[in-house]
């Protein structure tokens, strides 16, 4: 193809072509890994670029229907973790001390980490077991949550923490059924730590990709959208972590008008048909082979970004064009179409 060409609208994959979460996403796949006993690597690799209901559907097939959309959403919630726990409760955070522990907390896509203790459904069960009430006895629970933080501390230990001088002995009793309730899981409850501690000890925090922001400010309302394989609590919490926002026309892979996702064709012609373009004269921006194989499916043309695979990896995938990253593409409006040129 020429190097310049027109077109109407854009329709943007969002991660790795718009945001790089990449080390956030392979680390929460990386402990569903774990947790299943298999091979992180193989594992990471089987699900990019997938729907993480179809990932789970495939790595976890006892997950009956009707409880997908929470193990989606629970899922969802571990990327964001592993996202922000550095910036939180990382070395230098304001919050100095280990992750806390936080029934209450809900996702807010557009804000703040959810607490992810417990997260995953296989502890949800239990979260109100964290839930003291610390406006009763704040320093005895304080220490006793402290405690149940680390990762070898004996029962013993914990009850020995108790002292007489500063409160009820009469009060003590509850709270110490309570330990021994959560010790008859001792493991799981320590693994769950071991997981948010070493999140919070690598910087795997979102960041907007290099001329993303040019491109969008380039184009004008409603001339592009965004179609993820990512769910709305992900693909939200992404790009707002980076100062984009989310278009109107936004396809995540829990939208019910969707039958299949990439690498089918469906989230990019769902986006076409509501922004109201001809896919065929539409432009997928794509990083990984199953987006760019949905992308050809389409009708648009694609241009493949080299952001999360090296170039040998997608060249043979059907896109247009493949290129370092969106610097090296330039968009114009010319007589009300979006004019293309690819500068490498």
């Amino acid at each position: 193809m020429p190097s310049s060409f027109r077109a109407d609208a854009v329709l943007f994959d969002m991660d790795g072509t718009l945001t790089d979460s990449i080390a956030a996403v392979e680390a929460a796949w990386g402990k569903v890994a774990k947790d299943l006993g298999q091979d992180p690597a193989y594992v990471i690799a089987a699900t990019h670029g997938k729907r993480a209901i179809d990932n789970l559907a495939q790595f976890k097939p006892q997950i009956l229907p009707h409880q997908m959309e929470s193990e989606v959403q629970n899922f969802e919630e571990s990327i964001l973790f592993f996202a922000d726990a550095f910036q939180i409760h990382g070395p230098g955070s304001r919050r100095a001390s280990p992750v806390t522990l936080n029934s209450d907390s809900a996702v807010d896509s557009e804000a703040a980490t959810p607490s992810l203790t417990p997260g995953s459904s296989a502890t949800s069960s239990r979260a109100s077991s964290f839930a003291f009430d610390s406006s009763r006895r704040p320093s005895f629970v304080g220490r006793l949550s402290s405690a149940l933080m680390m990762s070898a501390v004996p029962e013993a230990d914990i009850v020995d923490q108790y002292d007489p001088d500063f409160e009820d002995p009469c009060m003590v009793e509850d709270h110490l059924s309570v330990v021994e309730n959560q010790w008859i899981e001792k493991s799981k409850i320590h693994q769950l730590e071991a997981w948010q501690i070493e999140a919070a000890a690598v910087d795997r925090s979102v960041r907007i990709l290099p001329g993303v922001k040019k491109m969008i400010d380039s184009i004008p309302a409603g001339r592009y959208a965004v179609a993820t394989s990512g769910a709305k609590t992900y693909a939200y919490g992404c790009m707002t972590r980076v100062g984009i926002i989310p278009p109107p026309v936004t396809i995540t892979a829990d939208d019910k008008r969707l039958k299949a996702g990439k690498p089918a064709p469906d989230p990019f012609l769902l986006a076409a048909s509501c922004l109201g373009y001809d896919p065929k004269k539409c432009v997928v921006f794509e990083d990984s082979p199953s987006g760019i194989r949905a992308g050809v499916a389409s009708g648009a043309t694609v241009i493949a970004v080299c952001t999360s695979h090296e170039r040998s990896k997608i060249e043979n995938c059907g896109a247009h064009f493949v290129v370092e990253n969106m610097e090296k593409v330039k968009c114009e409006l010319v007589d009300e179409q979006l004019h293309f040129t690819i500068l490498e």
